[in-house]
């Protein structure tokens, strides 16, 4: 599997309206789409509880493999997005443990974290703590998605996690915290 996640950053005084018509209007269009887990469309505001300091518009995609990665990313729809934001940078990372509930669908809040690989842990070592922490997250009835990833050239991991229906506490500066607009999932 492959995660993936792209982050528009728009002004201050943008009209997040616009992004939530988007996401509602387009939404549906990578419902089933092939290869793909699940895709979080994601925003923040500066003005709401997700204590932003920008307003973002962040989708986030879990990938059964790079075919269907590729394929988005050559396709109509991502060039639809490139053409009316700008092509953004792409982050990707290889999932070391994911898991998504049945009910993911009803996500309404995601949290993301990036965090360093520290040097002297080996990496296997890291792997596990962070495998073992997506496990754990299983086990609690409001997270509806986990994912630990890593990220090679910059030597970082990626936790990010969907949650039910409370916001989630944000743990530090490096935790982003999302509102879930609309999920495509599979069949």
């Amino acid at each position: 599997m492959i995660a993936m996640q792209y982050s528009f950053t728009l002004p201050a005084d943008y009209d997040m309206g616009i992004i939530d018509r988007r996401i509602a209007e387009k939404g549906h269009l990578l419902d089933n789409y092939p290869h793909l887990r699940f895709k979080a469309y994601l925003s923040a505001r500066r003005t709401d509880a997700t204590r932003s300091r920008d307003n973002l518009y962040a989708p986030f995609y879990l990938w059964d493999d790079v075919e269907g990665l590729n394929n988005f990313l050559g396709g109509d729809g991502f060039a639809g997005v490139s053409g009316a934001f700008g092509r953004p940078q792409v982050k990707s990372w290889f999932v070391w443990q994911a898991f998504v509930s049945p009910d993911v669908s009803q996500a309404a809040f995601a949290t993301r974290e990036i965090a360093p690989v520290d040097a002297s842990m080996p990496l296997g070592e890291r792997r596990k703590q962070e495998s073992g922490r997506v496990l754990r997250d299983g086990e609690d009835n409001g997270i509806l998605a986990s994912v630990a990833g890593f990220e090679p050239a910059t030597w970082t991991v990626v936790r990010f996690r969907l949650w039910a229906a409370e916001q989630p506490e944000q743990a530090d500066e490096a935790t982003r915290i999302y509102r879930v607009g609309h999920m495509s999932l599979p069949k």
